[in-house]
């Protein structure tokens, strides 16, 4: 895998060779990356209801936010992957930092002229940002050591990523819901510069957040340039080495779809979460302490991810998986069809039972692709776009039935990821 010119990266080392040096110090370093993204992932899920409110939009109109972000996975992961293969996985982190920064920045013009559509090309931006981060160190982990702790890395690794959710959500709450909301009947009652002010305050309370995050990105990506971390090269690419496709992986397709059915149902479940707590049939709570709740729900995927890179040296990682998925299952079924502390805490487990599926998947989906790893994350970084469309349909499903019965459709997504831990993982 080439280099650009003044790359920072070590000496190059072939997978073979790899799994013999420490990567204690490589891992710590990526594991930033991790926690960075989770942060800026989750705090769309503060913004659904700030924009939703602030714009008066539908629930179908909210989940926009979802469908512009993940769906720059679906648009930018191949181009990423290529462009990964072309410079380095650690060059790879850099510019996908460097773009998520510009895509922050964006929000500060969004949030000056109080328009919706460039709110949702900033969230594409940063998404594609996101996106060329997450092809560069979900598949440079799987490979820092050996094959057989793939899964176990990437679970420890997103932990630190799931750390990222947990914060974002208590930020986000306390920077962007916080202070006094106004409904259309308060609002009738105020005078015009009383209601432009209003309005102003809402949208200033986006800006330096995300600017913020903007600097923090890019100080990130300077930081990240000036480390030496070692250079994985794929052994088959050597002179006679033979090369497989990777759309030729029956396991990794099946990954793919596991990938695009769990990030739509974990994004579903999270995008209306504080909408659902503020249900009076489920707990009746304000935006600020809904938010403060979700924090419970990620902090469980937190927890969940150590607990399941402890538990994957006894257990192997995809019954693990089934049955995490199961359980799922049963708490969507509760959350849909119970009311008050029963809903409530039925929904804010599934985090602890989400937390090993993403990192097993993806890495059970790479397992034994060999020279086609890279481009292998680049589809399985397609697939996310899940969090795209699942999240939409949720959306109007929720205008149609009510936003708890619209907790009925992760159970699809679950029940496949459910098959692929029994039976879809098995590598030709």
């Amino acid at each position: 895998m080439a280099s650009i010119p003044g790359t920072s990266e070590a000496p190059t080392t072939p997978m073979a060779e790899s799994t013999q040096e420490n990567h204690t110090v490589p891992l710590i370093i990526l594991t930033s990356l991790f926690f960075m993204w989770g942060f800026l992932t989750v705090m769309n899920d503060v913004l659904i209801p700030h924009l939703k409110n602030y714009f008066d939009l539908s629930y179908t109109q909210a989940s926009l936010i979802q469908f512009c972000f993940f769906g720059a996975y679906g648009i930018m992961s191949i181009p990423a992957s290529m462009i990964v293969k072309r410079i380095g996985y650690q060059n790879g982190a850099v510019l996908g930092l460097i773009i998520a920064g510009l895509g922050c920045f964006m929000f500060f013009p969004a949030a000056e002229l109080s328009v919706y559509a460039i709110f949702l090309g900033a969230l594409f931006v940063l998404a594609s940002g996101i996106t060329i981060l997450q092809v560069s160190a979900n598949p440079y982990v799987t490979r820092l050591g050996s094959p057989s702790g793939a899964s176990q890395r990437l679970t420890l690794t997103q932990a630190f990523n799931s750390l990222g959710t947990t914060i974002g959500p208590k930020v986000g709450g306390l920077l962007i819901l916080g202070g006094v909301t106004y409904g259309a009947t308060e609002l009738a009652t105020m005078d015009a510069e009383a209601v432009t002010a209003y309005y102003k305050s809402k949208a200033d309370a986006v800006k330096m957040p995300y600017v913020f995050m903007g600097l923090s990105l890019v100080g990130l990506a300077v930081f990240f340039r000036l480390m030496k971390l070692p250079k994985i090269v794929d052994a088959e690419l050597a002179p006679g080495g033979q090369y497989k496709k990777a759309w030729e992986y029956k396991h990794l397709i099946l990954g793919a779809v596991g990938i695009f059915m769990y990030v739509g149902g974990e994004v579903s479940i999270g995008s209306w979460l504080i909408n659902l707590l503020a249900d009076p049939n489920v707990a009746g709570l304000d935006e600020e302490h809904a938010s403060a709740l979700l924090m419970y729900f990620w902090g469980g995927a937190m927890v969940g991810r150590f607990v399941g890179a402890f538990l994957m040296t006894s257990v192997a990682p995809q019954k693990l998986l089934t049955i995490c998925a199961i359980v799922v299952v049963a708490l969507l079924f509760s959350t849909s069809f119970t009311s008050g502390k029963v809903a409530m805490y039925s929904v804010i487990a599934i985090g602890l039972f989400n937390s090993i599926m993403f990192p097993t998947i993806f890495s059970l989906a790479l397992n034994r692709l060999g020279a086609a790893t890279s481009e292998g994350s680049g589809i399985l970084c397609v697939a996310i776009v899940g969090g795209a469309f699942i999240p939409l349909a949720q959306g109007v499903l929720a205008d149609s039935v009510g936003i708890q019965l619209s907790y009925l459709l992760p159970i699809v997504c679950y029940a496949y990821i459910a098959f692929y831990g029994f039976k879809g993982y098995k590598a030709d």
